[in-house]
């Protein structure tokens, strides 16, 4: 039985829509590991959509699909068919459903949906920001960010990042590595603008060693050893106390949870 779940969300637009539904049926479940949502967006054409799906193949995934344009949709459709994947369809039934019952035919517009406000944009630029310096990429990005988020590794920073730019908020995020000093920027930013992630050492040890797995390398690795998890956590607290952020502790929380937590420290 396993305990994690690959689901891989393929939207013509943003995708928001299905992680939503996704995290509310994933709720009902005990997955130790999680389940590792990986959204991919805006796809507008065949070959990008194919290789997503051999890539989700290959992880032995789920897909999600929310593509509004009917001949990207039969695509995935028929590649999971033949390729024995599930494939949850959340758009094609209710078009045609709404076709059948008023004459009319879907525009096939992903991005119809949304009205090109200022809103909107903003939203983009946000969720760019995150990309663009996730995982200290750039430290730069620490002084332009709204939030900065710090922690060891595992402690939801990636996943917090892209669902806080999705409010609009422009994030960077900084991975704690014992032999690896903190960047200079996060001492030039006002500290209520930095919080703290951490969890606690056997949620980070399963966590690390399903991510092992995934990736084909030893579970007993270094990187899920107890003595490594503590010696980070420690390196984490000191580091927290030295800059004088605020901690949240993310065990058993939703990234929702967790982000309106955030939100509100930071306001």
């Amino acid at each position: 039985m396993k305990d994690t779940v690959i689901i891989y969300v393929i939207s013509d637009a943003i995708g928001e829509t299905a992680q939503h539904l996704i995290r509310a049926s994933t709720a009902q479940f005990t997955l130790e590991g999680g389940a590792d949502i990986r959204r991919h967006a805006f796809v507008r054409d065949a070959e990008t959509l194919i290789e997503i799906l051999g890539e989700a193949k290959n992880a032995d995934a789920i897909i999600v699909q929310t593509l509004v344009q009917k001949k990207l949709a039969v695509i995935a459709s028929d590649y999971c068919a033949e390729h024995g994947l599930p494939c949850i369809d959340l758009v094609s039934s209710l078009t045609a459903a709404i076709e059948q019952k008023t004459g009319q035919k879907s525009k096939e517009d992903p991005g119809n949906m949304r009205r090109l406000d200022q809103h909107y944009f903003d939203r983009i630029a946000a969720i760019e920001f995150a990309v663009k310096y996730d995982d200290c990429k750039d430290p730069r990005g620490i002084l332009e960010a709204d939030i900065v988020l710090v922690g060891i590794s595992r402690t939801s920073k990636t996943p917090l990042s892209s669902y806080l730019a999705n409010q609009n908020y422009k994030v960077a995020n900084v991975p704690l590595v014992p032999e690896i000093p903190i960047p200079n920027e996060l001492t030039q930013i006002p500290r209520n603008r930095i919080i703290g992630l951490t969890n606690s050492p056997e949620k980070l040890a399963a966590i690390r060693k399903v991510r092992l797995k995934s990736i084909g390398l030893d579970e007993t690795s270094s990187y899920s050893s107890e003595n490594r998890i503590l010696e980070e956590l420690d390196y984490g607290y000191r580091i927290f106390k030295q800059i004088g952020c605020r901690v949240i502790e993310v065990e058993d929380k939703a990234i929702e949870e967790t982000a309106a937590l955030i939100i509100e420290k930071v306001k």
